[in-house]
């Protein structure tokens, strides 16, 4: 299984705001490995959409040359789930970015209804307080996230 969690990112306003979606289907296999009774995409997962959307946005201020990870989940509040069938939109906006890190505040609708708020704080990890070291090539934004995801929008390829 691949983890991705957005399908298309569809808006990416630099340093401001992204805006990616996920279609929800019931040949995903976690749909039915999570409750086989009532097979639903679940928070946990909507809350990794919106960090797979707000890590492109992070990620694009320093063009990508920044190794950006999930640090902490700050606030995750959810009205439903979403099921077969079902269009996910992520919108996450950078409220805040500094050398170390940086925040994001993100909504999530379920066919065009708000479900959800996820706001989020990234670490960029060369710059991390702790003094560990990270491999020198970026292992975040390289394989297939970012050539699929990412290379196709910047291309003009993803246009929503």
């Amino acid at each position: 299984m691949r983890w991705f969690w957005i399908d298309r990112l569809v808006e990416l306003e630099p340093g401001k705001r992204a805006v990616a979606i996920k279609n929800v289907s019931l040949a995903e296999e976690h749909l039915h490995d999570h409750w086989e009774q009532f097979p639903n995409h679940p928070p946990s997962l909507m809350i990794e959409g919106v960090a797979q959307t707000g890590g492109i946005l992070v990620g694009q201020v320093s063009d990508f040359k920044e190794k950006v990870a999930l640090a902490k989940i700050t606030k995750a509040e959810f009205s439903d789930v979403a099921l077969p069938g079902d269009q996910l939109t992520y919108e996450v906006a950078l409220d805040s970015i500094a050398p170390e890190a940086a925040a994001t505040s993100g909504i999530v609708r379920k066919n065009g209804d708000v479900i959800g708020q996820v706001d989020l704080m990234f670490s960029h990890l060369d710059q991390n307080m702790a003094g560990t070291e990270f491999p020198e090539e970026n292992f975040i934004f390289t394989g297939s996230f970012f050539q699929r995801l990412v290379e196709p929008f910047l291309r003009g390829e993803s246009n929503g």
